[in-house]
């Protein structure tokens, strides 16, 4: 599945052709690649169809350039241009803050040519003396350095999983091919849904593990084979994610799934509790004495400890273990719990698709409904709606909701909520909508008190239903913003204005920790993916597994509620 790697080299196009000024270009190629990174086929597929050309801003001559990435796996096209880009584009675009003109002015003024230098450049207090930057940028690249660092060694649970999930598959599908039994799956941090992976780890049990693991070792996205064997085989990935598979005993599958799930802490207290009782547990099962009492699933391995099933996304040591013996475990949000989206975008503004075709994926996804969220923006990249453009969009969806049957399309808008708290537009102009997302799109280096007034300011102005992506986090790339948490949920309480679990895979935000805190303080969430495309909607599984990591309940989320119920509770301008 070469969808990673074609969408990555088309978005590097699109810096470096921002980087040399060129107009119009960077935007097509990024809609490109945006496009093919959240297809759930994989892009070869699409490819063999004949079909390139149908996906929304894949045009004949892009289109020409993906299917040389796909045959050859790489494209003389981008390749020229990294030979006349004389910088390491892609380490300094991890700096927040920092895009591609900014590095052709960084290079052409001080010779910034990669991260150390940049580095140099801002402990010299060279930065400083570039017009246009000044000292405050300098500050603000010296403090981004470390996580753009970071950056290189983890990537986001929506690159790993689905990575690991066609593997899973793979090694499953070769296996039945050759009439063996297998069964496969994921483990470690993975499994427990952390917002960044190291590595992916893969437990599997089989009659044939020569015949498993050259499957593995021999997968056509596999750079380099670091170790084989019939128990262990350890590859990199062309996109450098390492992946580690382990063949263990049937018999022992369970146990072992446990242990390469849990965090290290988790397994600690799993292990002192069997030890409580007589008994010893490993990754080989649990044992009374030389005697295995339990291994061969999760499941049993729990009720031989006298503990309910412990979901893999509570695994952590935050207490699980003991409310799993006290049978006192919360009924977290389950994946199928959310009836509904209720931050998406269209072509109105900044997004791919139009009204009725991201309605019709929200309603094969079986929602009862979808809302349309639009940036109402004076920011031209967005393509913001205004007053006029959104009372047309209205007449739109009423006569799409006329049309199509089984999914309410709710009116909605996305507004930038400004440094001084006050939302980018006024009632007059959101009269008649059903939920306003309120959400902080610049001016992110406030205070702690100015960014935690600003958002408390456009809870209490009467016009927001929910605050979007709250901390304005960018996974490896931009860190949150600082805020005091106990005044923000305060405020959500007494004003009656949701919290957001962006579940778009390079945001989670909130926190799993944030949306915990928000529930033990009262407050009520919403998972919304932000999509801007049909595919992207699927992301809400990310939502929600940070949701679950958080103890959160079904009850904890709004747009879980039937349409009647939810459209009396949405907070209306």
């Amino acid at each position: 599945m070469k969808n990673e790697l074609v969408a990555k080299i088309l978005n590097e196009i699109a810096d470096m052709l921002e980087m040399q000024a060129v107009q119009f270009k960077p935007a097509a190629y990024r809609r490109a690649a945006r496009t093919i990174e959240s297809l759930a086929e994989p892009i070869e597929d699409v490819y063999a169809k004949g079909k390139l050309e149908e996906l929304p801003g894949v045009g004949a001559a892009i289109a020409k350039k993906v299917a040389e990435i796909i045959e050859t796996g790489s494209l003389k096209y981008h390749q020229e241009l990294k030979a006349k880009t004389p910088v390491d584009l892609e380490g300094l675009l991890a700096v927040e803050g920092i895009g591609p003109k900014t590095v052709s002015l960084l290079y052409k003024r001080v010779g910034v040519r990669s991260l150390d230098d940049l580095e140099r450049a801002a402990s010299q207090h060279k930065i400083r003396e570039i017009k246009g930057l000044g000292p405050k940028t300098e500050e603000n690249i010296l403090s981004s350095i470390e996580l753009a660092k970071r950056r290189k060694e983890r990537v986001t649970l929506g690159t790993a999983l689905p990575v690991a999930e066609r593997i899973c598959e793979n090694l499953r599908a070769e296996a039945r091919s050759r009439g063996a039994t297998c069964t496969v799956e994921a483990a470690g941090s993975l499994r427990r849904m952390r917002e960044s992976i190291g590595d992916i780890d893969i437990l599997a049990t089989t009659q044939n593990p020569s015949g498993l693991s050259d499957s593995f070792t021999r997968m056509s996205d596999v750079r380099k084979v670091l170790e084989k064997g019939e128990t262990r085989s350890s590859v990199i990935l062309t996109n450098n994610l390492q992946v580690d598979l382990r063949v263990v005993q049937e018999g022992s599958f369970g146990s072992a799934l446990m242990y390469f799930t849990g965090s290290k802490d988790h397994n600690i207290a799993m292990r002192k509790l069997a030890i409580a009782k007589g008994l010893k547990l490993s990754e080989y099962g649990l044992f009374r004495g030389d005697q295995q009492v339990a291994g061969r699933t999760e499941d049993e391995v729990y009720a031989k400890l006298g503990l309910e099933y412990i979901p893999p996304e509570l695994r952590e040591d935050h207490g699980e273990v003991a409310a799993a013996q006290d049978h006192t475990l919360p009924e977290i949000v389950p994946y199928d719990a959310i009836r509904g989206d209720l931050q998406t975008h269209t072509k109105w503004s900044d997004g791919v698709n139009t009204i009725e075709e991201m309605a019709q994926a929200a309603k094969t996804m079986g929602y009862e409904y979808v809302a349309i969220t639009d940036h109402y923006s004076t920011i031209p990249v967005v393509n913001g709606l205004n007053e006029h453009r959104l009372r047309e969009q209205a007449k739109e969806i009423d006569k799409l909701n006329e049309k199509i049957d089984g999914i309410r399309i709710l009116k909605g808008a996305e507004v930038d909520i400004a440094a001084d708290g006050t939302p980018s537009a006024d009632k007059a102009a959101l009269r008649g909508l059903d939920v306003v997302v309120g959400s902080v799109h610049g001016t992110f280096k406030q205070t702690k008190k100015e960014m935690t007034q600003r958002l408390i300011a456009a809870m209490e102005s009467g016009l927001v239903s929910i605050i979007g992506h709250p901390t304005s986090r960018k996974i490896n790339k931009k860190n949150p913003c600082e805020m005091d948490f106990d005044e923000l949920f305060d405020a959500s309480k007494r004003t009656g204005t949701y919290l957001e679990i962006n579940a778009s895979p390079e945001r989670l935000d909130l926190s799993d920790t944030n949306a915990g805190l928000a529930v033990k303080a009262g407050c009520k969430l919403t998972v919304n993916t932000d999509a801007h495309d049909t595919e992207e909607l699927r992301n809400i599984r990310f939502g929600v597994a940070m949701a679950r990591r958080a103890w959160v309940r079904k009850t904890d989320v709004i747009n879980t509620m039937p349409l009647r119920e939810l459209i009396k509770t949405l907070r209306k301008p």
